[in-house]
Parts: structure tokens; sequence; C-alpha cells
């Protein structure tokens, strides 16, 4: 029977189970036995490391040394089936040239040296991630040593991240040396690479280059408040730093919003931060009165009426100014030290509110636009300016 150019008649598939059976008898033991000895030593070796787990690291009061033992016992498994895959395909898999004569010869490069290759670029991941508890440890005692740091809660994260990265990134690179890979043309490719997605992606970049001079910067960080720019309509126009991320930040509103501000959108404009100076702030409150009306008395039920309200200084006082005259009032004022930034709204309110009241009951009055006419009489000609 011929099938698509091959030949199935009974002896040659005869033939090939012959060749088949010849070439698998002679390898079948030696795998077994590499399996039994692997499958040996993987339960062996992870139970001496489960106690010592047990018996040392577990009883300490740091847990990197719990860390350590589970990294090394990831380890251990990964170099046990690497050991077992590459004792198996040297058995079964071997590349080579075979002369008319009969005689075979073993290429220098098999399919398993990948193998270890593979195993180098794998055994990176438990490393990077006990280099990552380390970094994490390290982040723990230096925010409770200064919390004031520029490496803060903010910045060691993204440390963190770099830092496992560059490890997988090491990892990966003493793999392609191990498989014979010639990483120099990698390099320029990516370099060529990494310039065509930089000025297809400019925007992203320098968000990201913003978010790292953000953080390393650190005009303000994760809670404090801070003015929005282009804040919906009809809602909050400040919020708190929720997130401070590579390519945006999020800042979370009164009305309980979330607004992603792009990095760079922030770093081209200026920053007012309410509480990166300290809890108390001082608040300029506008307020006016006629022309008809005491200022004194105005002023003085302005400082009686911060002083009740809870939140304000009193050391500094409340003070009230003149800040100019308009068409029909006089422009007071009212400046206050509270205790608490994100307060001020507040504040703010109930001072104005029960200043009203207050200006009400005093007979202080509150000016309006208002219009005064003069009507001349006589005739068009007694109204022409004289001379005329």
């Amino acid at each position: 029977m011929d099938m698509l150019g091959i030949d199935f008649s009974p002896d040659k598939l005869l033939v090939w189970w012959d060749a088949a059976v010849g070439y698998s008898v002679p390898r079948l033991l030696p795998s077994l036995a590499a399996i039994l000895l692997a499958a040996f030593a993987y339960f062996v070796g992870d139970w001496i490391l489960r106690l010592v787990h047990r018996r040392f690291a577990a009883k300490t009061e740091t847990d990197l040394d719990d860390e350590l033992v589970r990294a090394i016992r990831k380890a251990f498994r990964l170099t046990v089936v690497a050991w077992v895959v590459w004792r198996s395909m040297g058995l079964w898999v071997v590349l080579g040239t075979e002369a008319p004569d009969g005689t075979f010869t073993p290429s220098e490069d098999q399919p398993r040296d990948w193998v270890w290759g593979i195993w180098i670029a794998i055994v990176f991941f438990p490393l990077s991630r006990f280099v990552g508890h380390l970094m994490r440890r390290f982040e723990t005692r230096l925010m409770a040593r200064n919390s004031e740091t520029v490496l803060d809660e903010t910045a060691l994260p993204m440390i963190n991240r770099f830092v496992r990265f560059i490890v997988i990134a090491i990892g990966i690179l003493l793999a392609m040396t191990h498989l014979g890979l010639q990483i120099a043309p990698l390099l320029a490719g990516a370099g060529v690479a990494g310039l065509a997605l930089s000025l297809a992606a400019k925007d992203t970049l320098s968000n990201l280059i913003a978010g790292v001079l953000l953080i390393l910067d650190r005009p303000f960080q994760v809670g404090d408040r801070i003015e929005l720019w282009n804040a919906p309509r009809e809602t909050g126009t400040w919020g708190d730093v929720i997130e401070i991320g590579l390519r945006a930040t999020k800042i979370r509103n009164p009305d309980n919003l979330v607004v992603v501000v792009p990095n760079n959108e922030i770093m081209r404009r200026d920053i007012i931060n309410y509480t990166m100076s300290g809890d108390d702030i001082r608040l300029r409150i506008p307020f006016s009165c006629a022309y008809e009306s005491e200022i004194e008395r105005a002023k003085g039920l302005l400082i009686e009426v911060a002083n009740e309200v809870p939140g304000v200084k009193l050391d500094p006082a409340p003070i009230v100014i003149v800040r100019g005259c308009g068409p029909s009032e006089v422009n007071l004022q009212l400046r206050v030290w509270i205790l608490e930034a994100r307060m001020r709204r507040r504040i703010a309110d109930e001072i104005t509110e029960k200043a009203v009241v207050a200006f009400a009951g005093s007979g202080v009055e509150m000016p309006y636009p208002r219009r005064e006419l003069y009507i001349r009489q006589g005739g068009a000609a007694g109204l022409l300016p004289k001379g005329e």
C-alpha cells in the first residue's frame, strides 16, 4: 500500500518495527534507572529541606531563612527534573552524521545541552523572588527608621521590581550564552528596535520618565491632598493621591471619583499640595460690607465667628484686613490658621455661614450691586454743558 509516497506494506512496517525495537530496548533500562534515581533524589532531598525548614528556619524570628529554604527547594526540584530530562534526551535524541560505511559520528551540539541552558533561565526566577523578599525587608526597616526618606513606599517597590527584572535578565543572558547564542547582534538589534519603539511611543516614554522624576523629586506622595486642574464639571477640584505609577497618577476627589492624570501632564503644571508642609495651613476668606456699615464692627464680628469654629487655631490669632474698595462695597479678607489642611473646605464654609448670620443680626449690611440715577429738570438746551 502506497499512501502519500510512503510505503506501508507489511514488509516495510516490519522493518520499521524491528528498527524501533532495536533502538529503544537498549535505552529503556538506563532511562528507567535515571527516572527512579531522580525520583528518589527528588523526594529525599525535598524531605531533608522541609526538615531543615521546620527544625531551624521556622524557629527563627526573621523570615529570610524561610524564604531562602523555599528558594533552595525550588532550585533543587528544577535541578532534579533538568537532570533526568538531560539524561533521557542524551539516551534517546542524538544528532550526528552517518558515513556510507555505517559509522555514526555525533555532533558537538546536542539537544540535551539545551536543557541546562533552559534550567539556568528558570532557576533565576526563584532567585529573583528571594531577592525581592530581601528588598522588601530592607524597605520595611528603612521606612520604619525614617518615614520621610525619598525611598518611601512609592519608590522602593519600583526599585524592587527593577532589581528582580535585572536578576531575571541576567539569567536569560547566561542561558543564551550557554546555548551558544551570540548576544552582541541581539543587543544591536534590540538597540535599533528600542529606537524605533521610542519614536513610536514617545508619549508613553515621556510619562514613564515623568513618573520616575515624580518619585525622586516628590512634589507629593501617596496620601497628600493636591489640586486638580481638569476635574469633571460640578465635582470637587481637589483630591487625595492614592497611587503614583510609572505612567499615571491616580487621585480620588471628594465625590469618590478616581481621576487618572498622566505624569507628563502633572510635570508641566504647578502642583498645589495642601498637606506637604504640615497639617496646619492658612485660609484667606473674602468678605465685603457696604460703605454705610461700620468697618471695625464687621472686622470684630469676623474674628469672633472664626474663634468659635472648631479647627481654627487661636495662635496665631485670626486677623481681618481691608483689601480694597469696590463700586458699592468695602472688600475684607479674613485670614485664619487651621489645625488640619484637609478640613479647609468645611471650616471655610462654616465661617462664611456664621458670618452671614452675624452680619444680619448686627446690622452690618451685605453689599449688593446698585446704581443711583440723578434726573435733571429742564429742556434739552439746559442739559448741554455750558459754553456749547
